[in-house]
């Protein structure tokens, strides 16, 4: 069974997917299916998906500040147990 999905995207989208449609020699239509079957794949097959949510982020913007977060050194006042109870700071 096949659907029709209309899509409204932005210039600079659509100038690209084009421009790599004529260089694939392909429908921009045609490539854009490849791309959304693609992206739709990768994201059922997400090996981490089952872990979304199962930890406090200690906020809502853990998303766009993973990498500060990853880098940073906790201190004994971010470090908590995962009772949400401050926890001991580790020994050096």
């Amino acid at each position: 069974m096949t659907h029709t999905l209309q899509l409204e995207v932005p210039e600079e989208v659509y100038t690209s997917l084009v421009r790599r449609a004529r260089q694939a020699g392909r429908p921009p239509e045609q490539l854009a299916l490849e791309w959304l079957a693609q992206a739709s794949q990768l994201a059922a097959d997400d090996p981490l998906e089952k872990f979304i949510g199962a930890l406090n982020s200690r906020g809502s913007d853990w998303a766009d500040r993973h990498d500060h977060y990853l880098a940073e050194r906790p201190t004994a006042r971010q470090t908590y147990s995962t009772r949400g109870k401050r926890a001991k700071p580790a020994k050096r």
